[in-house]
């Protein structure tokens, strides 16, 4: 199996579309035989579904996350655990021994603006994602 985790500074990042690096972690019995950071090229929102899926990742762990995102990683085949914020190392541990706390219903908010919104209109940064 293979775990990324939006990854920034040791922490799991909070929004999936601008996320710039992964840790990804290739796990076999349930232990982690090989983790290491990769940087996303740039590449942004619809672009990292296909990235994550072409890097064979099974399970992604992140925090704030929009609609769209979720829905073409669930057609890319790949588990959803959002929702999540703190040490990425952790997480990936709670996730192994099975008591990851996530949020199965996470969204980024600045995603519920309406209609045509786009990030670049204000830069998100002044947004909370949960």
């Amino acid at each position: 199996m293979r775990i990324a985790v939006t990854y920034d500074n040791g922490e799991i990042f909070q929004h999936f579309g601008h996320t710039e690096s992964f840790k990804v972690y290739d796990v076999e019995d349930n232990k982690i035989v090989a983790e290491q950071v990769v940087d996303t090229n740039g590449q942004g929102h619809g672009a990292l579904a296909g990235f994550l899926f072409g890097g064979k990742v099974d399970v992604l762990i992140c925090g704030g996350i929009g609609r769209g995102a979720q829905i073409a990683l669930a057609e890319a085949g790949i588990k959803l655990y959002g929702g999540v914020s703190g040490n990425a190392d952790e997480a990936v541990a709670a996730f192994l021994a099975g008591n990851l706390g996530y949020d199965p219903d996470v969204r980024c908010s600045h995603h519920d603006h309406g209609e045509g919104h786009t990030c670049g209109n204000h830069g998100c940064g002044s947004h909370s994602c949960h």
